[in-house]
């Protein structure tokens, strides 16, 4: 398993080199060269799988064992989801009229970004302590994703965390998780502006591959690949409990799931693609609220930023530049990296970006 850059100026990174980075040093971000397929057979075999041994499987995946052998790889994902409150580390709350919440907010800081966090902080003190060295984390945060990854990090001797949340447009609640953490290795730290401005300064330090470099910096924010990875296993356990799907109908046509996904920094909705194209049979919804741009994007091609975030009652999801939607462009495109970096590097100029009709028919209509 390779990776490459969604703009297509890097190839043939292996999964440390991606998990030990932010953006690539194209400015694009890391996905698989190519996609491993989930056929109807291997879906239904992993039916009746525990959360955790679900993770587990799709992690396998994309981590090949040379790197971190498969007993390794079990070991660091059961030790990263054993601390969340309930045994199960994720519920599903069935409602009525066949509507079902899967519950991934069980860890923690009360956050789904717990469950990729966890996992992806352990596989990283898994190569710093094979290799007697150190790493330097900056993350911007829109709420939750600070709090989360202190959590995750914190006295770790080989991990500094750096964190920028943007003041006044936070909850109280996730700002105490930030700002209570004394560990020596964390440090957070409160700007002017949205989280779109923080991330903007953060992404030309990962240009700078000298500075990369030479202090090991790196992303826990869902620009890294593995935050993402894990977030597959939540549309994947999902499927097998909801959609039912059987073991013993050897044959049978997958049944569909329709999984609707609140959608900010858009990396959730981009696991979901993902899966999506690896052969699970979902129908995706985006739910937003008053920042919207990704309903524009899908309604009418508009993939433009309105001249400020608005704030609302959850501002985790006040995002005006949903940075995964990258990923997501670079799917629905055929991976032709030269055709997303024009597009991503126009709209990072001007803010502003219109699908041409070939590019939006390729848009879901949901």
């Amino acid at each position: 398993m390779q990776y490459c850059s969604t703009r297509g100026g890097v190839r043939g990174w292996d999964f440390r080199e991606v998990l030990f980075s932010g953006y690539a040093p194209d400015g694009g971000m890391f996905m698989p060269e190519s996609l491993p397929l989930l056929s109807p057979d291997t879906l239904r075999s992993w039916k009746g799988l525990s959360y955790t041994k679900v993770v587990m499987e799709v992690a396998s995946l994309f981590i090949p064992p040379q790197l971190i052998p498969r007993d390794h790889l079990e070991v660091l994902v059961g030790e990263a989801l054993s601390g969340f409150s309930v045994p199960e580390v994720v519920r599903i709350a069935r409602l009525k009229g066949g509507l079902s919440v899967l519950e991934l907010f069980h860890g923690d800081t009360l956050a789904f970004k717990d469950l990729a966090m966890t996992c992806t902080v352990r596989f990283l003190n898994y190569f710093l302590q094979k290799e007697n060295r150190r790493a330097t984390v900056l993350v911007g945060t829109s709420g939750d994703t600070g709090g989360s990854a202190i959590q995750s990090a914190k006295g770790l001797p080989g991990l500094d965390m750096v964190v920028v949340y943007p003041r006044g447009r936070i909850t109280p609640v996730q700002e105490k998780h930030m700002i209570s953490c004394l560990k020596d290795n964390v440090h957070v730290f409160a700007a002017d502006g949205s989280s779109d401005d923080i991330d903007q300064p953060l992404r030309r330090l990962f240009a700078d591959q000298e500075l990369v470099k030479s202090h090991g910096l790196m992303s826990l924010n869902s620009v890294n690949w593995s935050r993402v990875m894990i977030q597959l296993a939540h549309f994947v356990y999902a499927y097998l409990e909801l959609s039912g799907v059987k073991q013993d109908d050897v044959g049978a046509a997958l049944p569909e799931l329709e999984v609707v996904v609140p959608t900010g920094g858009a990396g959730n909705i981009a696991a979901g693609l993902i899966v999506k194209q690896m052969g699970l049979p979902l129908k995706l919804v985006a739910m937003v609220n008053s920042n919207d741009i990704v309903h524009r994007m899908v309604t009418s091609g508009d993939f433009s930023m309105a001249a400020n975030v608005t704030q609302t009652l959850a501002p985790a999801i006040d995002i005006q530049d949903p940075y995964n939607m990258e990923r997501v462009f670079w799917l629905l495109l055929g991976r032709d990296g030269a055709k997303v970096k024009t597009m991503m590097e126009g709209f990072q100029r001007s803010r502003r970006h219109l699908l041409p009709e070939n590019h939006r028919r390729l848009v879901p209509a949901t």
